[in-house]
């Protein structure tokens, strides 16, 4: 399962007709990012991309600003580990609420706090993370078996290495650099498709 993560900064083309083509292949969700982006900026954007998923029935999921997820009734929100502790009386107004984390401590705060599910990296190296050392697939592995909530790996996670992923425990991955630079963006989400069996051969590899 893929949940394709927004910015716009890496799109060489028209952003929202990106969007448009990744909803159009049914990725579990489209997270919008754009962490650069003024309040009102980001609002105006994020109804744009609020239509596009909804056309598509498209689950959307708004970064840290949780009023305009409230304000457009967005029902999933996805926090930083300081943003959930800010606000923990408040998470409970979402229908999912995602929290990233960085280490076993983090998730296991996280799931008591009432996470619905976590976001754990970055695993592998990323430029968006340059300098910064990757925590990689042992680290993924030990969040995964630390929760009982579902755990999306992030980070520097491709095509290449997507499956091996899925091998730590985790429900799916999040992508961002390639979505957003992909030749085919309504395309995208199919090639993160794993099966049962293929899995099982996968795993017997190992």
């Amino acid at each position: 399962m893929l949940i394709c993560i927004t910015n716009r900064k890496l799109c060489q083309d028209d952003f929202l007709n990106r969007i448009d083509q990744l909803a159009q292949g049914k990725p579990a969700a489209i997270m919008l990012r754009e962490k650069d982006l003024e309040r009102a900026a980001f609002q105006d954007l994020a109804i744009k991309v609020k239509e596009i998923c909804d056309q598509h029935q498209v689950s959307l999921i708004i970064n840290q600003n949780l009023e305009i997820a409230k304000q457009l009734k967005v029902g999933n929100i996805q926090l930083s580990i300081e943003k959930l502790r800010e606000n923990k009386e408040f998470i409970r107004e979402f229908e999912q609420v995602g929290v990233s984390v960085h280490s076993v401590d983090q998730a296991k705060e996280a799931e008591a706090a009432g996470a619905d599910y976590l976001i754990a990296g970055h695993v592998f190296p990323t430029e968006c993370k340059k300098g910064l050392p990757a925590r990689g697939l042992r680290f993924l592995k030990e969040v995964c078996d630390a929760v009982k909530i579902p755990v999306w790996g992030i980070g520097g996670i491709d095509q290449n290495n997507y499956k091996v992923t899925l091998m730590t425990g985790a429900k799916g991955v999040c992508v961002m650099s390639e979505a957003m630079t992909c030749r085919d963006p309504a395309g995208f989400s199919q090639r993160f498709t794993v099966g049962k069996e293929q899995t099982r051969m996968e795993e017997n590899r190992y």
